[in-house]
């Protein structure tokens, strides 16, 4: 009977060591009759190999030929190890742990970062526990390296993940909508940019039916252009097109930043000197050329990416990993020079908005005083999240604060812009749920969550023996609003209904002084103005061969959000 027992357990042993064999890619290991199977596979494990030796960015193309290896023999644990790796840079990135834990199992020493790769997995499904546990893991590999700054790099991980625990203990109430088939592809869509009144978004997509349809060799995907879609009369999006060729070419074309009328749009392009900001503007209609917007912004050995206005057109704001700054990549501001008709000296915004990792994606909001940008060096849940700070009455700028989970996430969430009522924003990220490997999503901010009124507890006992009437009324829940007045209309021909084309000056009645001047869409003769609160405006619309136009507006501190519409009627 013993020795009955003993042969049983040696047996399920013995099946449980072959399950767990690390079987490698060769003859001995395989029947005949699985000969071809075999070399099927290492076909395929060689056409993969040849897509992963080009680096992370292009990793996920070579899952497919992974896993068809994979079908073949799941028991091998460097495939298990690619695979999973291959996922983490993926859309798909929960996929990736139980690849990343099978090769740890079947080799511990499969690769010197594993540990390092089975933390990012973890993170990405918001285990920060275990993924703080393999980066020490890992930190000890590093250790006997000497690797300072992989050592920096990786307590910053480590950081990450104890600051997530606290933003996923303490969400921000949101609903994340995907913008819908009309703007998103099974193609990367980000970088959106929206006009002050949410009519119109630009963004960035790599889709196949752009001018720039050509293949990018570093990362197999097709060249980057520029696509907008506007609302309809139902206020749903229609189908997204893309800019014609003064703006669009068969290179990589991106949004970096769109002005809050709409008629000024800036175009990054990457096949300018390392990577330049240029600018258009809607003029009868139509874009013009792209023009560069100036050697003072766009440096020749440097990197300039998003950009910016304030509300008035004086200032610019822009991301350059230009000399001076503290990180890669920082967050600068230039002034308008009236009298030279260009953008004057950059300066840094300093260090309480940029750090000695990366700042991007700025987008200086219509209110006047809240900017919002990505960062990967503020306190975050990884990668780059979203940030905003406001300028205070002395001209300083508050801390930066994470915007929040779940609209900062593990993964990295780069390009948000807050509608000018401040109820909603809209940005690109990562989801398996999405049209495509990267959506544009709206956000629609809720405020804290209601506290339920109950019925005390005397009434409660009452009302068996008779009802009372009670009525009980729920404080309003608050919505973070913006002190910010949008002014929209049309600019007509008092007799023919026409639209004209007009000059418009925004002016401090207070002060007396020209905040700033404007220009209307000429062909549709829509003009949008933003008002940041605490000023008594006044407006003047003035056209070649018609009458001067005025009207005044006083927006006081306290006025939250409004939304006016006007239509002008210009008489000669």
């Amino acid at each position: 009977m013993k020795l009955r027992i003993l042969i049983i357990v040696l047996f399920y042993f013995i099946v449980g060591a072959l399950c767990s064999q690390d079987i490698p890619f060769e003859k001995a290991f395989f029947t005949k009759e699985q000969r071809d199977g075999l070399k099927e596979a290492q076909k395929n494990i060689k056409e993969g190999d040849l897509v992963y030796e080009l680096g992370p960015s292009v990793w996920p193309r070579a899952i497919e030929h992974y896993k068809k290896a994979y079908d073949f023999n799941p028991d091998n644990s460097l495939l298990n190890y690619k695979l999973g790796t291959c996922y983490l840079y993926s859309i798909h990135k929960s996929w990736a742990l139980d690849f990343l834990k099978k090769a740890y199992q079947l080799n511990p020493s499969v690769n010197q970062k594993i540990h390092f790769f089975l933390a990012k997995a973890h993170h990405f499904k918001y285990e920060f526990d275990l993924a703080i546990k393999e980066f020490e893991k890992h930190k000890k590999v590093l250790i006997n390296t000497g690797n300072q700054d992989q050592l920096l790099e990786l307590s910053k991980m480590i950081s990450d993940c104890r600051f997530a625990k606290k933003l996923v203990a303490n969400p921000v109430r949101v609903w994340i909508d995907n913008l819908g088939p009309q703007i998103n592809t099974k193609y990367p869509e980000y970088s959106p940019m929206i006009n002050a009144d949410e009519s119109v978004i630009i963004f960035t997509t790599r889709r196949a039916s752009g001018i720039g349809d050509d293949v990018d060799i570093e990362d197999l995907g097709y060249m980057e252009d520029i696509f907008s879609s506007y609302k309809d009369e139902n206020g749903n999006w229609v189908k997204s097109v893309g800019f014609d060729e003064n703006i669009n070419t068969k290179s990589h074309d991106a949004t970096s930043g769109f002005s809050n009328d709409g008629l000024t749009v800036f175009v990054y392009y990457g096949h300018k000197g390392m990577g330049d900001i240029y600018v258009s503007q809607k003029v009868d209609g139509k874009w013009s050329k792209a023009k560069s917007i100036g050697k003072k912004i766009n440096g020749k050995s440097t990197h300039e990416t998003s950009a910016c206005l304030s509300f008035d057109g004086k200032k610019l704001y822009f991301s350059s990993n230009r000399e001076g700054g503290y990180g890669k990549h920082d967050i600068w501001e230039s002034s308008w020079d009236d009298q030279k008709m260009e953008w004057g000296e950059p300066v840094n915004m300093g260090p309480i908005i940029n750090t000695k990792y990366d700042e991007r994606g700025v987008y200086k909001h219509p209110d006047g005083k809240t900017m919002y940008f990505a960062s990967n060096g503020h306190p975050g849940m990884g990668g780059y999240d979203i940030f905003y700070s406001k300028i205070q009455s002395n001209g300083i700028w508050e801390k930066p604060t994470n915007i929040g989970y779940p609209v900062s996430t593990p993964d990295d969430d780069v390009h948000f812009v807050m509608s000018a009522s401040g109820k909603k924003g809209y940005y690109s990220s990562f989801r398996e749920d999405g049209e495509g490997e990267k959506d544009l999503y709206v956000i629609t901010f809720l405020g804290a969550k209601k506290i339920p009124l109950l019925n005390g507890e005397d009434n409660l006992l009452a009302s068996v023996v008779a009802p009372i009437e009670e009525d009980l009324v729920q404080p309003k829940v608050k919505v973070n609003m913006k002190n910010l007045s949008i002014l929209k209309g049309l600019v007509l021909d008092a007799d023919t209904k026409i639209p004209v084309g007009s000059s418009i000056e925004l002016i401090d009645n207070g002060t007396q002084t020209l905040v700033s001047e404007f220009t209307n869409d000429s062909e549709s003769g829509k003009y949008i103005l933003s008002l940041p609160a605490g000023k008594n405006y006044g407006i003047a619309v003035k056209s070649e061969g018609y009458l001067f136009h005025s009207e005044n507006f006083d927006i006081p501190e306290s006025a939250g959000f409004r939304e006016y519409e006007k239509i002008i009627y210009l008489k000669k």
